[in-house]
């Protein structure tokens, strides 16, 4: 058989999508599975089980990436092809964001060893760990690209306050062994990401698969905002130091600060914490966590400190103090434009309409992109939904996407 001539076992990968979504699964029909938490862990066991099954060979990095490797036994040095996406989810999350990629490179994975094609170079599936950032932003990948300290280890929490040492300790990883798992630029042939659009432009123009050109840039900080704590009855309105008014003021003017640097910037608070949290108290503490983006570096560090004067002056209208934590900054990424090309032809040749667009969400494929030659493929999501239970995507989209995968795929590992 030729790389040509493959396909992918689509009711398997349709049972694989299924099964993953029961671990973590919500009432709502949506999913809460952050890295390592207990489904997590318990949807990783699942995957040993599922590449054992398989007979493939399953590893995990010190911060918790899963690679799957094809081997080639004739070029067993070869750079590996790596394709792959993350399986943790925001909390009430989708049942495709990432699960898509990840299991669609396990059904690649599978067919490759099934048909025995003559591989020139090995092929990995990569299932990269917190890529939704409950600890940092895209957390596995860019321990891909350099390696944390063990200061900054030491330093990162989750969303619940939780440190990121303790949960991979609990999940049995050894924490050293996190502070080195940087992979010299070089060594992977390529990477290819299966994902979701997230969006409604693919739906909209009635095409099948996506080429994506480019990857917005991220960044990601903390606010605090500090007043004083007083009784909720007893102290008049007028002399309140009431930190949350501050920064209820600070986010009422999102839309003016983004607007401010482009039309393509944004700016996200989906984190509220206040303290001392009680009904009957003015808080002395409103922490506020922050995802800005947009298309360009210097975009990006012109809208942080567009937000940061933002909260200065919605501070001293309140009488409060406001500290400003940068966590990180991705930069934008744009895409090779070979795999753009090969990704474009693999499509048409299986007869599927075919567009070139940007994504708008980050990925793990901007860090792998500067590691190797990196490229994405699209498919529709129903009515642009994403990051919630309604989001969904047809099971033939879904075969669509990954039979474009595995022949791109196939294509690289026996070029």
């Amino acid at each position: 058989m030729s790389a040509d001539e493959l396909s992918v076992d689509g009711a398997r990968l349709r049972q694989t999508l299924e099964t993953l979504a029961g671990f973590g699964a919500e009432a709502s029909g949506g999913v809460t599975r952050t890295s390592f938490s207990p489904a997590d862990t318990a949807a990783r066991a699942w995957l040993r089980d599922q590449c054992e099954a398989s007979g493939l060979r399953l590893r995990t990095d010190g911060i918790g990436n899963v690679f799957v490797t094809v081997p080639a036994p004739d070029a067993p040095e070869s750079a590996p092809v790596w394709t792959g996406s993350h399986i943790d989810s925001v909390p009430d999350g989708g049942r495709f964001d990432g699960a898509l990629g990840s299991m669609a490179a396990l059904e690649v994975a599978r067919r490759l060893a099934e048909s025995r094609l003559p591989l020139r170079r090995p092929v990995e599936m990569v299932v990269f760990a917190d890529e939704e950032g409950c600890y940092h932003h895209l957390l596995g990948s860019t321990a891909l690209v350099r390696s944390y300290a063990p200061d900054e280890l030491e330093r990162l929490r989750g969303r619940d306050g939780d440190r990121l040492a303790d949960a991979l300790g609990a999940a049995g990883l050894d924490v050293d062994a996190a502070t080195r798992t940087a992979v010299p630029a070089g060594s992977v042939h390529a990477f290819v990401e299966l994902h979701i659009e997230q969006g409604a432009v693919l739906e909209s123009a009635g095409v099948d698969i996506g080429v994506v050109t480019s990857i917005v840039g991220m960044g990601g900080g903390s606010l605090e905002f500090e007043g004083r704590a007083d009784h909720a009855g007893t102290t008049p309105m007028t002399l309140r130091r009431d930190p949350l008014r501050g920064a209820g003021e600070f986010l009422a003017g999102l839309p003016a600060v983004t607007a401010s640097i482009s039309d393509t910037a944004v700016a996200t608070c989906g984190i509220i914490a206040v303290e001392p949290g009680g009904a009957n108290v003015v808080p002395s503490v409103a922490r506020l966590q922050l995802d800005f983006r947009d298309v360009r570096r210097s975009s990006i560090e012109a809208l942080e400190q567009a937000l940061v004067g933002a909260a200065r002056r919605a501070a001293a209208t309140h009488d409060l103090e406001v500290r400003y934590t940068r966590d990180s900054i991705t930069d934008p990424a744009p895409l090779d434009p070979r795999l753009q090309d090969l990704i474009e032809s693999v499509g048409s040749a299986l007869g599927h309409t075919t567009m070139r667009l940007p994504s708008g969400a980050g990925h793990d494929s901007q860090n792998l992109s500067r590691l190797a030659p990196t490229g994405m493929i699209f498919i529709p999501s129903t009515g642009g939904r994403s990051h919630s239970p309604a989001e969904h995507s047809s099971w033939e989209d879904v075969e669509r996407g990954a039979n474009v995968l595995l022949r791109t795929v196939a294509a690289l590992a026996t070029e």
